[in-house]
């Protein structure tokens, strides 16, 4: 009897520190995601804006000739 609960608070015990572990990865990787989403912003927010569309006249208002 005493061995299958020492069995079992060691597996709780085995769990316990399994799910810390990963718990550690996890925060890092949502670190890592998130400063490669912050580089990606950047760099989309550095790149020109694509020409708009004419506001008047009969040549541009409706497909972007400048493409």
């Amino acid at each position: 009897m005493d061995t299958a609960v020492n069995a079992a608070v060691g597996t709780a015990l085995a769990l316990q520190n399994f799910n810390q572990g990963q718990e550690a990865q996890n925060n890092l990787l949502k670190k890592s995601l998130d400063g490669q989403a912050s580089h990606i912003e950047q760099l989309m927010s550095s790149v020109a804006p694509s020409a708009e569309l004419a506001s008047s006249g009969s040549v541009g208002t409706q497909i972007n000739t400048y493409a």
